[in-house]
């Protein structure tokens, strides 16, 4: 086939440009070997240094399958199943209100447990990263933290002291949960009987040929990978809207199968390749057939609207199944995935937090699938009609995932409006209780109410669960 990867390269890097992002890094792999590569902008803007597709760099949340294929070949060999219950590893364990027995691995990775959004990721990172980086938010979650959250029984004592309602019966409801993948990571170390970080090593980065990933807590193991000296340092904005620089990864120790691999754009597309066939790469089963079949394969539904597998999420379009996951953490914005069966793997990395890389992403699956380059993934599409009862939906809802955020559903001139931290954004009806957020005429983020008994008790924002104030 014949893919004009001239013009992906002009796009890439044009939206590179109009974002002001210090440096990205893409790959495209195929069953042939890698077809596009490249890095746009620096991998360190004071000193000039130039980015490419094998800097070493953050991955944040792409790391959760990476967790999930260590578990899925476990289960493959007999040595663990998605549907153990979580007591069989942590005995202590509990969603509040479910039946403990109840609660299955199968449910923590499909974010499924009933688990509400909470605060340990946020304040293990505040207490435990050694950082110049002082702020309001890392203040107040230095003082709110009950401990040092920098083990595992913290935080499965923390889910069980129930300090917030459960979302309901474990499988009813997805809210994305990092607390119940940093469990899975421990449960990979103990049906293992080794650590997460070695299982990954050998059987993961070692067979599928990604010689500069590493799991690492700290970014020290990372730095030595890169003995070259090519790795990112990692850029952000601070308080006042200026962009910052230093070489301070985040540090969450117990957090580590969630979002702690260190990688490149040559490897997660190598990655993503050989999920994508099935566990073959370079002609050889790297990985076997029946874990990657576990991960994201029949038992796991196939639609435009997405489903969250085991720890990548799954959608259709224009007949092609793409698998994907994105991350974000200081200096780590990221993005990734597959056309599944189709043999491509994609990566996009950017070294600046709280960015999207989804769209670079977007244009190289476009290039591979003969679509403009332009054209958006989005899955939400208004609706012929308007909602008729937003009466039902207007109120306030919280998110406790760190500092807790607040946004008020109000109707203004007859039209439901969002108002938050960020500004209020026009909310567009795409059927059923599903809506998009405009701000400015731009993208602004998606929304599904949970109604019950005539209103909503609750609103997904993106992948997180808001619960109503006033209940």
């Amino acid at each position: 086939m014949n893919f004009d990867f001239a013009a992906l390269d002009a796009a890439i890097d044009a939206r590179v440009k109009r974002k002001e992002l210090p440096g990205v890094s893409v790959a495209i792999h195929s069953r042939d070997g890698l077809l596009f590569h490249k890095g746009y902008g620096f991998a360190d803007v004071e000193a000039g240094r130039a980015i490419d597709a094998d800097t070493v760099m953050g991955v944040a949340s792409m790391s959760k399958s990476m967790t999930t294929l260590a578990l899925a070949i476990l289960e493959a060999e007999g040595k663990f199943s998605f549907d153990d219950p979580v007591v069989k590893y942590f005995p202590n364990f509990r969603v509040p209100g479910n039946p403990v027995e109840d609660v299955t691995c199968r449910h923590l990775a499909t974010h499924t447990a009933g688990i509400p959004p909470m605060e340990p990721l946020e304040w293990s990172i505040a207490v435990n990263t050694q950082s110049a980086r002082e702020s309001k938010w890392r203040e107040e979650m230095q003082r709110t933290s009950p401990n040092r959250m920098d083990e595992i029984g913290q935080i499965v004592d923390y889910i069980a002291e129930g300090r917030y309602p459960t979302l309901g019966q474990a499988g009813e409801i997805m809210s994305y949960s990092n607390e119940g993948y940093a469990i899975l990571s421990y449960i990979a170390d103990i049906a293992s009987g080794t650590t997460l970080e070695a299982f990954l090593k050998e059987r993961v980065f070692g067979p599928i040929g990604m010689t500069r990933s590493v799991l690492d807590l700290d970014g020290s193991e990372a730095k030595a990978l890169a003995a070259d000296g090519n790795i990112t340092r990692l850029y952000g904005k601070d308080e006042n809207g200026e962009l910052t620089v230093d070489d301070e990864w985040s540090v969450l120790p117990p957090f580590r199968g969630c979002a702690c691999v260190k990688s490149t754009a040559r490897d997660m597309a190598r990655y993503y390749q050989c999920i994508s066939d099935g566990g073959v790469i370079d002609g050889v089963q790297a990985i076997p057939a029946a874990a990657a079949e576990l991960l994201v394969g029949s038992a796991f539904p196939e639609g435009e609207k997405p489903f969250y597998c085991l720890g990548l999420n799954k959608r259709v379009k224009h007949g092609s199944v793409i698998c994907e996951h994105a991350g974000g953490l200081h200096g780590v914005s990221s993005f990734g995935g597959m056309l599944k069966g189709e043999g491509f793997g994609f990566s996009a990395l950017c070294n600046k937090g709280d960015e999207d890389t989804d769209d670079i992403c977007w244009m190289m699956y476009n290039a591979i699938m003969g679509r403009p380059l332009e054209e958006d993934h989005r899955w939400l599409h208004p609706a012929p009609y308007a909602f008729s009862e937003p009466g039902m939906l207007t109120g306030g809802y919280i998110c406790h995932e760190g500092m807790p955020v607040v946004v008020d559903i109000l109707e203004k001139d007859g039209k439901l409006v969002a108002q938050s931290q960020d500004g209020a954004g026009e909310m567009v009806y795409c059927g059923g209780t599903w809506f998009t957020i405009w701000r400015e005429g731009k993208y602004a983020g998606r929304v599904r109410f949970l109604v019950r008994e005539g209103k909503a008790w609750a609103a997904m924002f993106y992948t997180r669960v808001y619960r109503r104030l006033d209940q």
